[in-house]
């Protein structure tokens, strides 16, 4: 009985190999039988580019900007993230056309299909970081069509390197290129070119960054001779135009400087009585400008050349540090005209005295007015001029005091002039105009130079 059922076991277990070893010949007979794309029996080997002797095969090259999500003033870069897009001809495809559907005349294929394929090998030439992007998988895809056109997509993201000029910051223009060119394939066996529907490089119309406005696209093609790689090389240039939006600095910069400055200006009402409050107020505005510029400078690398920026933080703190000297200025003039005021009542007899004994002598204009003599008389002689006439003494011509004294009498008014309060009144008037002269010179220039 044993034997009876080893032997049913060993029939069970026969017939079950036979019957997969059957499924399995028919999925491997209807696999064979699926339609396919066959290549040439040498066609792993061969390297060369699939086009006739003599002539570069054309890959036609297209790029859609997704997303530009950071410019790096610092490191002098930005990251891009894009479609790209490959195409050319491989004529030495065998395709069956059981691979497409009906209406169809292109097929997609699994990415590892473009493995066993030619393919091109265009590289960022400045770029720092280029990888395809991936999740669970690469996401690219490989597209075949009945003239034996392959098309190949991949998405993307790059960290492009750009040699950033900021002479006009905050108002600086921004052109950064990406090239793209074959890396061991000379132009003589494979050429690049934009893509030839007028896609070769688009923008997502969504596409908006917070500090720059983003211009048009400028699209080139050109040949250049590559020293390292000793050969002439098909290459393709996308220029990126990045401009700076004013809004920002003007409301964070320009405008809070500006106001500090005109601030200032009010110690030339404030008068020598309230030196504390004069002091503090101009102290104040040239620590505030300070302390604007000082974080501003943070937001750009430090670089060797004067900035436009630089520009407006020299001329905005020249114009309250000259506020402050003119402060000081005054307050010297003050001490040296309360000086003279004191002295007087020493000098006075002293003076009477010399002039009771014939000695005629012009006296300078003090406070509370001209000190004469009292047998002095004036006389009235030629225009503008007059003449002091003492004990027998000739008459001698007055003439007004230099510049430099600290007080005078204006003789067509008789009224006393000090100069400190005189140098007050005239920068009331001047500090504005150079301030307004400045502003009207730096934007016209700057527009000029950045448009």
């Amino acid at each position: 009985m044993l034997d009876k059922y080893t032997n049913a076991l060993i029939s069970f277990g026969l017939g079950f190999i036979l019957m997969w070893l059957s499924e399995a010949t028919e999925a491997h007979v209807n696999y064979t039988t699926k339609p396919r794309v066959v290549l040439p029996p040498n066609y792993v080997k061969e390297i060369r580019p699939p086009s006739q002797k003599g002539s570069p095969v054309i890959v036609d090259f297209s790029i859609f900007v997704v997303d530009i999500n950071s410019i790096n003033v610092e490191d002098m870069d930005f990251r891009v993230d894009m479609f790209i897009h490959q195409r050319w001809m491989e004529s030495r495809l065998e395709i069956s056309d059981d691979i497409f559907e009906e209406g169809d005349d292109y097929v997609t294929l699994l990415p590892e299909f473009f493995d066993n394929l030619w393919q091109p090998d265009p590289y960022f030439l400045n770029s720092k970081i280029a990888e395809i992007a991936t999740l669970t998988h690469k996401f690219t895809s490989v597209t075949l069509y009945k003239n034996k056109t392959v098309r190949y997509a991949a998405r993307m993201h790059a960290i492009i390197a750009c040699q950033m000029d900021f002479q006009l910051y905050p108002m600086d223009i921004q052109v950064c290129p990406i090239y793209i060119e074959s890396f061991s394939s000379n132009n003589q066996k494979v050429k690049l070119r934009w893509s030839a529907d007028g896609n070769g490089a688009t923008l997502n119309p969504e596409l908006k960054l917070l500090q720059y406005n983003l211009g048009p696209l400028e699209l080139e093609e050109s040949d250049g001779y590559m020293p390292e790689k000793v050969g002439n090389f098909s290459r393709l240039t996308v220029y990126f135009r990045f401009e700076r939006q004013i809004g920002h600095h003007l409301i964070q910069t320009f405008a809070p400087s500006s106001l500090v400055v005109m601030l200032s200006w009010f110690s030339f009402w404030l008068g020598l009585d309230a030196i504390p409050g004069r002091v503090t107020l101009l102290v104040t505005c040239m620590l505030t400008l300070v302390t604007m510029f000082t974080g501003l400078r943070a937001d750009i690398p430090p670089v060797a050349y004067v900035k436009a920026l630089d520009l407006w933080m020299a001329g905005c703190m020249v114009s309250v540090f000259a506020a402050l000297a003119e402060f000081v200025v005054v307050k010297v003039l003050d001490v040296q005209y309360q000086y003279q005021v004191n002295r007087i009542p020493k000098v006075l007899p002293m003076r009477i005295s010399n002039m009771e004994k014939g000695q005629c002598a012009t006296m300078a204009s003090w406070e509370g007015g001209a000190v004469r003599s009292r047998k002095a008389t004036q006389t009235p002689t030629t225009p503008g001029q007059t003449s002091l006439q003492g004990n027998g003494g000739p008459p001698k011509p007055a003439r007004r005091q230099s510049l430099l004294s600290v007080a005078w009498t204006d003789t067509d008014t008789g009224v006393e002039k000090i100069m400190w309060r005189e140098i007050d009144k005239v920068s009331r008037a001047v500090f504005p105009i150079l301030f307004f002269v400045f502003v009207l010179l730096y934007w016209p220039i700057l527009l000029m130079k950045s448009s």
